[in-house]
């Protein structure tokens, strides 16, 4: 998809990346108090202090917000945890997925609810995680390097699905309360599957 904001008035602090940042604040509150149901152009353009002839002009339409939205969410200095331990690692990871689904507003979970109504935020949404999988993948690959799991054919993203999505389905899925042990609890079960060969891929798949 196109950046709505690649335009020759872009530049790093002018008037473009300031509207950008401004729209771009206004959809997440917007979006965290109202839901996709509640999100509009008009509703931004008022929240953000810009003339909504602007927001069109330049996003169009939702879609387009929420695009922009979650492609600026990939553009944040995210660094993976590095604390010297696989387990650790995802715990920590686990934990910050908790906190941004349990948040009162959750943008992380409205965002998600919207990427059901919008096939432009569907499209970014699986451009980020796909990036933030891949990203996490060196946690395993230090973990190979210490020793703590055997290296060879072992499915990485495999291995880090299987110990976050404890974490969604308890808070997404089944809407129930957070759990502060689960955090752990999924870090160590993907942690000893692994080092039982659970997410090991066959010789002919890894060709």
């Amino acid at each position: 998809m196109t950046d709505p904001l690649d335009t020759t008035d872009r530049r790093p602090g002018g008037r473009t990346a300031r509207v950008r940042a401004q729209v771009l604040d206004a959809v997440r509150a917007e979006l965290a108090e109202r839901g996709h149901e509640g999100l509009t152009m008009e509703g931004v353009a008022a929240r953000a202090g810009v003339h909504r002839a602007t927001v069109y002009r330049r996003w169009r339409d939702v879609g387009g917000l929420l695009a922009d939205v979650i492609g600026a969410a990939g553009e944040i200095d995210w660094q993976p945890p590095d604390t010297g331990s696989l387990r650790e690692d995802l715990t920590v990871l686990n934990r910050e997925i908790q906190e941004s689904l349990v948040v009162q507003p959750s943008f992380a979970v409205a965002l998600m609810a919207a990427s059901f109504h919008s096939e432009q935020a569907a499209r970014a949404q699986t451009r980020l995680w796909t990036d933030r999988y891949a990203q996490c993948e060196v946690l395993v690959e230090r973990a190979v390097e210490r020793g703590e799991l055997p290296g060879q054919h072992l499915d990485a993203r495999s291995l880090l699905i299987a110990a976050t999505a404890p974490v969604y389905h308890r808070l997404v899925l089944l809407r129930a309360d957070p759990d502060p042990r689960l955090p752990e609890q999924a870090a160590r079960a993907a942690v000893l599957a692994a080092a039982a060969g659970a997410f090991r891929v066959r010789r002919e798949e890894s060709a």
